[in-house]
């Protein structure tokens, strides 16, 4: 599986990253230890998680300590990329949090607590789950480089933060010699949502921003909540609209040209976007898995890019 270098880093990072939300709860260790396995004689080395994973199944913090425990499990922490995110907002009692949720001593524990969760020194490349407009992004990068500084984290990135904000962060970093983003997590994928969803959904002139200056993205719902997997027929019904329906007809139709999967079809054209992305599985299934691991051997031409998007 090919990589990419994230910049102003010495991380080396493979098109496919696997989710790890629902490990230690949805999964257990036998089925992580499969999925682990599985993914990584792929060639895949990059595993997310977040402070606020599992609070949904009453368990923050399962998703977190199930992937450390199989990293350490298989002996295989210089070999991955872990990657976490903290500074989320409050989700009610089984997630209760300060109104200032990106306020310095927050992102401390949380940072604290993930180090704890993942038994490591150091996350390879942390997230911030959620901006806060409230605060002046001064306030917000500042105390993030004093934890690089500090060896706590080796890199940051922003999750679900408008292109604006992201460039504001980087320009104030740069004026001053701190520790920037180097990627953004954010929604996308070939579907279409069919109204605006609770976080940013990567389109428009956020997408333009990003393929101008070439910010990494890492691509969370990769397939549309198994829009594509399931010929639509998913549980999740916010991507069912014309305009998805003519993209997975599309993808379907290439797919059995190339003796594919339109789920690996739509995963390639997220590998070919003009800007560095890596596309995000969450899976807890290892068939599922296998399939979206193929996808990185579709090769796709601008024109075929275009034509799965516009038609």
């Amino acid at each position: 599986m090919r990589t990419l270098r994230l910049p102003h880093t010495t991380l080396d990072v493979s098109a496919i990253c696997l989710g790890a939300a629902d490990w230690g709860t949805k999964a257990d260790d036998a089925q992580v230890d499969r999925l682990y396995e599985t993914y990584r004689a792929a060639g895949g080395n990059c595993f997310d998680t977040a402070h606020v994973y599992a609070m949904w199944a009453g368990a923050t913090g399962a998703s977190e300590r199930a992937l450390g425990a199989c990293v350490r499990r298989h002996g295989d922490r210089p070999n991955v990329v872990l990657v976490t995110k903290g500074g989320h907002p409050d989700c009610g009692p089984k997630y209760p949090r300060p109104d200032r949720y990106l306020a310095a001593d927050v992102i401390a524990r949380d940072v604290a607590e993930s180090l704890e969760r993942l038994q490591v020194d150091a996350i390879d490349l942390y997230f911030l789950h959620r901006d806060d407009e409230r605060m002046p992004v001064g306030e917000i990068i500042e105390p993030l480089d004093e934890h690089v500084r500090a060896g706590r984290l080796r890199a940051i990135g922003a999750s679900n933060w408008r292109a604006a904000r992201i460039a504001a962060a980087n320009a104030h970093a740069a004026a001053r010699g701190l520790t920037r983003f180097v990627a953004s997590q954010v929604l996308y994928n070939l579907a279409q949502p069919t109204k605006p969803p609770g976080v940013p959904f990567l389109t428009g002139g956020e997408l333009a921003w990003h393929a101008a200056g070439g910010m990494p993205v890492f691509a969370f719902s990769a397939t549309a909540n198994g829009y594509f997997a399931t010929g639509g027929q998913s549980a999740h019904r916010s991507y069912e609209n014309e305009t998805s329906r003519a993209r997975l007809d599309r993808a379907a139709l290439l797919a059995t040209e190339r003796g594919a999967t339109a789920n690996q079809v739509a995963l390639a054209y997220l590998l070919h976007q003009p800007f560095p992305i890596v596309a995000m599985t969450g899976t807890t299934s290892v068939e599922h898995l296998r399939d979206a691991l193929r996808s990185p051997d579709i090769a796709l031409t601008p024109e075929g890019v275009r034509w799965l998007r516009d038609g």
